[in-house]
This record gives structure tokens, sequence and C-alpha cells, in this order.
């Protein structure tokens, strides 16, 4: 196969979106992570994108490529099987230039959602629990999210209302509710059952499909639904202090 090209997006402030094609020669084991360090260190220093690692462990190089949300670190140019490689920004967030973008919105969904550990009050300062607790067993498969944005990214529903948490911030809200060290549920519960939570997610699961911790943000997702209709009966049941019932 002859040595692939990448079409790459550009964009800095005051300046029109285009692309800006670049050769590159290919070597074994090459990513695409590696290829855009030696463009910008060889060719063009004004090539803007975010990394760290460079092992798969930090989320920081995830971009969409060939038009589905990748790490860049991890995905080999051979692997791709074209000759153009396209690479794009994550959709859904605001540019800061080229390549990068700006994750503030990331952390304001996750406050959105109430899907940010509060302590009970009074508890120790250390309160372990087990690999083999129940608790974390009903979470095990929740857990790794490292908040890379590619969800939100594929999030066909991030996309069309910018109020949704997203997957990532209700798939944190179900590890919450589990945690029997956190004391913020009855706070958390009007959240997820407000109009740009639990209700907005249509189960496309384009998020689980994208996820490089092969997490599953969908599943997470309808076990929280699962979990507001006893909630929901619950408050429509709760007595006052007078005995009569009340609809919450």
């Amino acid at each position: 196969m002859p040595d692939p090209s990448l079409v790459v997006f550009r964009w800095a402030p005051g300046r029109p979106e285009r692309t800006q094609t670049y050769r590159i020669e290919a070597r074994a084991g090459m990513t695409v992570l590696d290829a855009l360090v030696e463009i910008q260190r060889s060719e063009d220093p004004t090539l803007a994108f975010r990394y760290a690692c460079r092992v798969g462990m930090c989320g920081s190089c995830a971009m969409v490529v060939n038009g589905r949300e990748r790490w860049a670190c991890r995905t080999l140019l051979a692997s791709l099987k074209t000759e153009a490689v396209t690479v794009r920004p994550l959709y859904h967030f605001p540019l800061i230039r080229d390549l990068v973008v700006d994750l503030a919105p990331f952390a304001a969904k996750m406050k959105a959602a109430g899907a940010v550990f509060v302590p009970k009050a009074g508890e120790e300062t250390f309160a372990p629990i087990g690999r083999h607790a129940k608790e974390r067993r009903q979470i095990d498969a929740a857990v790794e999210c490292i908040g890379c944005g590619m969800c939100l990214s594929a999030c066909t529903m991030v996309g069309w209302d910018g109020g949704f948490a997203g997957p990532a911030a209700l798939n944190r809200a179900f590890t919450l509710l589990a945690d029997s060290r956190d004391g913020a549920g009855a706070e958390r519960w009007p959240l997820l059952l407000s109009e740009d939570a639990l209700l907005r997610c249509h189960g496309q699961a384009n998020c689980t499909d994208v996820c490089p911790m092969e997490l599953s943000p969908a599943d997470s997702i309808l076990k929280l639904r699962r979990k507001s209709i006893f909630q929901l009966v619950r408050s429509a049941h709760r007595l006052d202090t007078s005995g009569a019932r009340v609809v919450a």
C-alpha cells in the first residue's frame, strides 16, 4: 500500500475552517499520533493537537479519525487501510485551535447531572469498599471512565440538545448512586429526572460503540432508568408527617 496522506482539519480564531493535506512516510507500527507529531516537528509547527501519555491511558489524544472517534495513540495507520486518512477534532465541543477542543463543557455536564461525589456528613476519612463488595460488583463495568469525551462526540443527542447531560455524566451518576459513601442521592435524582438527563437519551448506544475503555454508558443509562421507576414510585407514595399521602 502506498504511503498515506493525512487530511487534517485546521482552524484558528479569526480564520475559516479548512483542511490541509500532509504526505506521510509510513513506518511499521506508526500511529496517527506518531504521524501528527512528525508533521508538527518536521513540517508544520503551527499544527495544534493534544496528547500526553502516548500509550492509551490518558485519553488526551481523542479525535475523529476517518469519521470515527478514536484515540490517535492507539490507532495504527495500517489498520485504517485507506490512502487518505481524515483527522478532525471531536464533535460537539467548542474549538480552541485545529484538533484541540475545550473540554470545559464536559465538566459542566457532570455537575449538571449531579455526577460529582459528595461524602456523607460525619463519615470516616477513609471508607474503603473492597473489590468483592456487592456495591462494587454492581458498578464494576462502569467505573473506568477517564473523561476523554469521545462518547459525547459520538452522541447525536448531545449535538441536538446542548443541555443534555450526555452519556459520561449519566454513567458516572449511576456509579455514585450505588456508592454507600455518597450522600447526594436525594439532590441527584431531581437532576437525573429532569428533561435534559435520562429522558433525553434515545438509546442509540453510539457512546458504547466508541468507548476505548470498553464501557457501556448505554447500559448504565438503562439501569438508571430502572432505578428511576422505583424512585418515582417511592416518591409518589411517600407519607408526610401527618400520615397523608403526597405526590412528588
